[in-house]
């Protein structure tokens, strides 16, 4: 586990506290990272994955929609008594899977 993944885990674990509640922090910021595609989320992505050499093809020209529409479900789910997004978060930077990688790529593919 590299630094960036403790630094996430904690940040997450801290939304996960105040996360109940009808405000879901992570889908916030989530959303906001899809949209605006901010230049520090990109490096945080390449840090956490440890330049790792992933096959970066994306299938759909759609990806930043279905992210949105995705962490949109998510925000409406985090209304009820248990967070859920901190938990999805915790198993993507636990496991980085492969899948995250291409949306990432897919949802930054015309800033790289």
């Amino acid at each position: 586990m590299n630094n960036t993944q403790l630094k996430c885990l904690s940040v997450f674990a801290l939304f996960a506290i105040i996360g109940f509640g009808p405000v879901s922090p992570g889908c916030l910021i989530g959303m906001y990272i899809v949209v605006m595609r901010p230049n520090w989320f990109l490096k945080l992505f390449d840090h956490l994955y440890n330049n790792r050499t992933i096959p970066d093809f994306v299938t759909s020209n759609n990806i930043r929609i279905k992210a949105f529409v995705c962490l949109l479900i998510l925000f409406v789910i985090d209304i009820a008594p248990v967070p859920v997004t901190p938990v999805v978060a915790f198993i993507i930077i636990i496991s980085r899977p492969q899948w995250f990688h291409r949306v990432i790529i897919g949802v930054y593919n015309d800033r790289r």
